[in-house]
């Protein structure tokens, strides 16, 4: 254990303050000042210490929970109200407040973030003893200068009390370990990772990460603030004239990300905490994006339906499902070219996973004005007098309200379960789309499930319009008949055009199709003469 009354090579050295950059390179750096640090000897308390590497997002302080305990009436005392005894340092761990309320603590002449409550003398002792552990381990690998900060995590792992750790270098902008450590939260289930260029920016995402974590005792560098305007110019831009763009923000958010700029530029080369969270969110939810999609890497993802694995292209569809295309006149299939746009690479960008929604709710809207109204249309029909004798007619109407009624309940269930929580957040949406993808049908079900609000009205049409035509037939006469026949015949000729067209058979199609076979017919009758 180093000598307290020495100094320790392997601290920051706090002849070097972090100051603003009028003189120095900009820098995200914290504040530093000499205090000491408890010894182990002197408290007679000696742990165990692991260290294990971790990552910004591996701290689960928004996972924690600390009862407050019962309701009590707090008795405020005499006199001006004096909080600094709660606020002293402790031992030179410095509490401190994220902007969003969270309690963490700050060694300011260790440069040491933790959120764990240095206030109990055995933590303090323990977490002492791990910056010791890490700050040795630094020193010996030549890690460590005056731009990097360490944050530990008290962490249980198999039962076992371990420090998780990591290493913020503000020159560089990335997170470090003393070594080699395969994260798979660092990965994010991106496949193919393959060089150091790639995966600097899932470092250089969880180092903002760490700065969103402990925004305080920090400046704000100019270079900072600009690079992220430049970068929500960009986005707007690319949000306006592309509409594969990779933002994960609509252009209304994109727009009040960018009202936060001027506003951030007076807070450059100040220690104002809550203008280094602003920053740091964005900035780290822009790299994130940036290794998500291969940046600067070979076959870089470019638009938002861009497979960098082939897993979206396209697959042969099973028999069932192109029965059942058929039967539901061809919605499913367009409802699985939907989802295989927004759902790329077992991906989803959350700003067109909304737009898909908002259709689908304006969709549903309209699928349940429609079929209220076949419903009261259907009762209607079946109180006619004479159709009350026509059995076939009411059998066939009864299929039609079937069908209408559950267009109207399928519509109002599917609304309901799509616009819960499933919605809220990517990680959420991508929990859906994952569970949805492991069925049977694969996403194939739940474009069929898409697909049935509107394949059941078109049903109960077409079941209400074989009633009527029943109607027609058996109680009128010929005259009648011989008028409403051709009117007939027109509307479903012009009901099945958009159909075939949609399908890519056009009427010019028709008169080909009629030629060919024409023409084959000839040969094989001249083949035949011939022969004989």
């Amino acid at each position: 254990m180093p000598d307290p009354s020495m100094p320790d090579p392997s601290m920051p050295d706090p002849s070097i303050p972090t100051t603003p950059p009028s003189a120095a390179a900009p820098s995200i750096h914290t504040t530093a000042v000499v205090t000491s640090r408890p010894d182990p000897s002197v408290t007679g308390q000696f742990f165990d210490i692991t260290l294990t590497p971790i990552i910004p997002r591996q701290i689960k302080r928004y996972g924690r929970k600390d009862p407050q305990g019962k309701y009590v009436v707090y008795e405020v005392q005499k006199g001006p109200l004096d909080c600094s005894e709660e606020l002293a340092p402790v031992q030179g761990w410095e509490p401190l407040t994220h902007p969003e309320g969270a309690l963490f603590f700050y060694h300011v002449n260790r440069r040491v973030f933790t959120d764990a409550d240095v206030r109990d003398p055995g933590t303090a002792v323990k977490i002492s003893m791990a910056v010791d552990q890490a700050y040795e381990g630094a020193r010996k690998a030549d890690t460590f200068h005056a731009s990097v900060e360490l944050a530990l995590e008290c962490m249980e792992v198999d039962g076992k009390e371990k420090w998780g750790y990591y290493f913020a270098d503000h020159d560089r902008r990335v997170i470090f370990w003393l070594e080699p450590h395969p994260s798979k939260y660092l990965m994010s289930n991106v496949r193919g990772v393959k060089r150091k260029s790639h995966v600097k920016y899932a470092l250089e995402s969880q180092y903002w990460r760490h700065v969103e974590l402990f925004p305080n005792k920090r400046f704000l560098p100019k270079d900072v603030v600009v690079r992220l305007k430049e970068i929500v110019l960009y986005t707007q831009a690319d949000s306006i004239t592309s509409e594969k763009c990779l933002t994960p923000f609509s252009s209304d958010q994109v727009a009040s990300i960018l009202g936060l700029m001027d506003p951030l530029m007076s807070s450059i080369d100040k220690e104002h905490e809550h203008s280094v969270w602003i920053v740091a969110r964005f900035m780290g939810q822009f790299c994130k994006d940036k290794f998500v999609n291969f940046c600067g890497q070979p076959g870089a993802r470019l638009d938002a339906d861009q497979s960098l694995y082939g897993d979206s292209d396209a697959r042969p569809k099973t028999f069932l499902f192109r029965v059942t295309n058929i039967v539901l006149f061809g919605s499913p299939d367009a409802y699985s070219k939907a989802l295989n746009n927004i759902w790329v690479d077992y991906t989803i960008v959350q700003r067109r996973w909304k737009i898909f929604i908002n259709g689908l709710n304006s969709e549903w809207n309209g699928y349940t004005i429609f079929s209220t109204v076949m419903l009261a249309v259907d009762i209607s029909f079946l109180a006619v007098p004479s159709v009350q004798t026509q059995t076939p007619a009411i059998l066939v109407s009864y299929l039609s309200t079937l069908c209408a009624m559950g267009s109207l309940v399928i519509s109002l269930v599917l609304a309901g379960q799509v616009n819960d929580s499933r919605r809220d957040s990517a990680k959420s949406v991508t929990l859906f789309m994952v569970g949805m993808s492991r069925s049977m049908l694969g996403l194939e079900s739940l474009a069929l499930m898409l697909s049935l609000p509107h394949a059941l009205l078109i049903w109960g049409m077409l079941f209400f319009s074989v009633s009527l035509l029943i109607v027609i037939v058996r109680t009128s006469g010929a005259v009648t008949i011989s008028i409403v026949s051709p009117m007939w015949a027109a509307m479903v000729i012009l009901a099945a055009w958009p159909v075939l067209a949609a399908n890519g058979f056009h009427m010019s199609h028709l008169g080909t199709w009629v030629i060919q076979h024409m023409s084959r017919s000839r040969l094989s009758g001249a083949a035949a003469s011939s022969h004989a």
